[in-house]
């Protein structure tokens, strides 16, 4: 494991003063091919300036209008005085014993998300887990980023910033055959489908051929469950879909996961069909099942899970619990998880087990934390809990 905080590009004041004068340029960081075109021609350009801008952003990892060789000087000097390129800070970055990145960057206001890069074992796949939010609105109770509470959403262009740092630490994307980012996964901090208005523009970028290029396959929304939203990107979208599942029935669901009170899973399998039809093609939802000691990894889980799933074109990974301090949870045993596993197996299923990758720098699913000033207040009550607890 290695790793190291990154210097702050300046000092504070510096940085604040940098900040009043950014805020008067538009960031076209974030911005969609249909909103750079717009730009362009709000300032008086031709609109084919949009993908050569969008280029040099996301195929170079360029922030310098300075060296955008293609353009005219006066554009360039234009481009200096109402624009700019400006993503997240990099405050920390590390990497596991297994190959697994983990950058911390600073966003607006001063706060923190994390992203983290997880490389297949042959090298081939390299899949990107961005966040949507500044924590979480949710409050699943295995999950760590929960307990943080919640801040604000994310803006587009620090949803796709992300995926910007991550590609420029690797290289620029100049052979699409080499892309430094195959994959990217909306499960990071926070539920995605809350910040619909900047998730869709920044996953738009990510299918671009003038952003990332990125196949729709190999791009993953994962949600907990906000029908509505669901539907509605079913309307715009046909990115993956996974669903952060965890039970099999609403009793126990909503347990873990309290937004199942307001969408229970009926509902939201019932969604889950409407997307794929929407689709049109022969896509599968990724189910996703975090297991966790005595709570959801017995046989009878097992057989309602199956039973459950049965009319959803669908397949399931299984999640070994990411233990945090203070859950109240444990990881089941590798032969309990192999014993769900072949249950599964036997009711039809093929499950393969996630493997923990990134754990040693708190990088695994659900170990993602920040710096988040908690408008919430649900990170005081976690503590104070805790401290009754202890007591």
């Amino acid at each position: 494991m290695r790793g190291h905080f990154c210097p702050r590009p300046c000092p504070s004041d510096v940085r604040d003063a940098m900040t009043a004068t950014a805020s008067q340029r538009t960031n076209l960081l974030g911005m969609t091919r249909e909103e750079m075109e717009e730009f362009f021609l709000s300032i008086g350009e031709k609109k084919f300036r949009a993908a050569q801008v969008m280029k040099w952003i996301h195929h170079e990892g360029c922030d310098d209008f300075a060296a955008m060789t293609n353009l005219s000087k006066a554009l360039r000097t234009r481009l200096a005085e109402v624009a700019e390129i400006r993503g997240p800070a990099v405050v920390y970055e590390g990497t596991s014993s297994d190959g697994t990145r983990k950058w911390v960057l600073e966003v607006e206001d001063g706060t923190y998300v994390e992203t983290v890069l997880i490389p297949a074992e042959n090298g081939k796949r390299r899949t990107l887990c961005v966040s949507s939010q500044v924590g979480c609105s949710l409050d699943c109770s295995f999950c760590s980023t929960g307990k943080q509470g919640f801040q604000r959403n994310l803006s587009s262009a620090e949803i796709i910033g992300q995926v910007w740092v991550a590609s420029n630490s690797l290289g620029p994307r100049r052979d699409p055959a080499n892309r430094p980012v195959t994959n990217v996964v909306m499960m990071g901090m926070g539920e995605p489908l809350m910040n619909y208005d900047n998730v869709v523009p920044a996953m738009k970028l990510m299918l671009d051929d003038n952003g990332y290029g990125l196949s729709k396959r190999r791009v993953t929304l994962s949600t907990s469950g906000v029908v509505p939203m669901l539907d509605k990107l079913g309307d715009e979208l046909d990115v993956s879909l996974a669903i952060s599942l965890h039970a099999a029935t609403d009793e126990l669901r909503s347990e873990l996961v309290p937004l199942n009170r307001k969408y229970n899973i009926r509902a939201l399998l019932d969604a889950c069909q409407r997307y794929l039809a929407k689709c049109g093609d022969t896509r599968m939802v990724t189910i996703e099942y975090t297991l966790i000691k005595d709570v959801n990894d017995q046989q009878e889980h097992a057989e309602q899970l199956a039973e459950l799933l049965r009319e959803l074109p669908c397949k399931i990974n299984l999640i070994p619990f990411n233990p945090f301090p203070h859950s109240g949870y444990e990881t089941p045993s590798r032969n309990q998880t192999m014993r769900f596993q072949q249950w599964l197996y036997e009711l039809g299923y093929t499950a393969p087990v996630r493997s923990t990758r990134g754990d040693d720098i708190d990088a695994a699913c659900g170990q993602l934390v920040g710096r988040v000033k908690d408008r919430t207040k649900r990170n005081e009550r976690y503590i104070r809990s805790i401290q009754i607890d202890a007591d």
